[in-house]
C-alpha cells in the first residue's frame, strides 16, 4: 500500500525534520494553487513526472519553481536525459502512490531507490527558506525547509540533483 499523507508526516517528524500543513480545497493546477495558498511564504512549484521515450531508464521527476518555463525537451536536455514525455497516470499510482495533480517529491517515498532519477531546480532550493509540496494529496500543502526535503529524499535512498537552468529569456 502506498504511505498516506500522515505517515509521511510521521516519518519527518520521526527524522525530527521541520513540516508545516495546510489543508485546503484540491487543487490540480499553479493557477488553482497561486488562487488558494494566502499566505504561504517561501517557494512554490511545479512537478513533472517523465517517463523515458524508448521505455528505458528510470522516470525523471522534474521539482520546478512555478514560474519556470522551460518545454520538457529542454528540461530533458539540460538534465542530461534521453527524450522523455509525460508519464501516464497509471505510472502516477504505480510508481509514487499519487494521483494526476497531486505529483510531489515526497511520493518518492512509494518509489524504489533507482526506480526515479529526481532533479529539482536550484532557484527553488537555494532561493527559499521554505518550499512547498503537495504531502501525497492536493489537499494539503507541506512547507518544509529545502535541507530537510533533501535529508528527507537521501535517507530514503533518492539522491536529488539541482539543476542550474537559465534566467527566463535567458
Amino acid at each position: 500500500m502506498p504511505e498516506t499523507p500522515e505517515g509521511l508526516l510521521a516519518r519527518l517528524a520521526a527524522m525530527g525534520i521541520e513540516a508545516r500543513t495546510t489543508t485546503h480545497p484540491p487543487v490540480f493546477t499553479v493557477a488553482e494553487s497561486q488562487a488558494l495558498r494566502g499566505a504561504l511564504p517561501g517557494g512554490h512549484s511545479k512537478n513533472l513526472f517523465l517517463r523515458p521515450a524508448k521505455g528505458e531508464g528510470p522516470f525523471l521527476l522534474a521539482v520546478l519553481e512555478e514560474e519556470r518555463k522551460i518545454s520538457v525537451n529542454a528540461l530533458a536536455r539540460a538534465a542530461g536525459a534521453g527524450r522523455v514525455e509525460m508519464a501516464p497516470a497509471e505510472a502516477l499510482r504505480t510508481v509514487l502512490g499519487v494521483e494526476p495533480g497531486s505529483v510531489t517529491p515526497f511520493g518518492l517515498v512509494n518509489a524504489a531507490p533507482g526506480t526515479v532519477r529526481v532533479v529539482i531546480d536550484a532557484a527553488l532550493v537555494q532561493g527559499h527558506e521554505w518550499v512547498h509540496f503537495h504531502p501525497l494529496v492536493n489537499s494539503m500543502t507541506t512547507a518544509i525547509r529545502p535541507a530537510g526535503l533533501l535529508r528527507f529524499l537521501a535517507d530514503l535512498g533518492h539522491r536529488a540533483e539541482l539543476l542550474d537552468l537559465p534566467a527566463p529569456g535567458g
